[in-house]
């Protein structure tokens, strides 16, 4: 079975994008790492690797994240 490709620099860089914006929605709203983690059952290490932009998160994954934050998908990726 081959192995995956790496991300290129354009898909690391939109990583980091989606990661900060996760971050900057979260702050707005008052809410710590902690808080979302809880409320979506995620892992701590794995969300804050996810907002550092070290990790891509499977939509349904980003789907908990929007409910626990309470926005709309969409404004974590737009």
């Amino acid at each position: 079975m081959p192995r995956p490709t790496p991300p290129d620099d354009r898909v690391i860089a939109r990583r980091r994008q989606v990661g900060e914006r996760i971050r900057h929605v979260r702050e707005h709203h008052d809410l710590t790492q902690l808080d979302v983690c809880e409320r979506s059952g995620i892992d701590v290490a794995t969300y804050s690797r996810i907002e550092q932009g070290h990790s891509s998160p499977l939509l349904d994954t980003l789907i908990r994240i929007a409910d626990a934050i309470g926005v709309p998908l969409a404004d974590l990726v737009r």
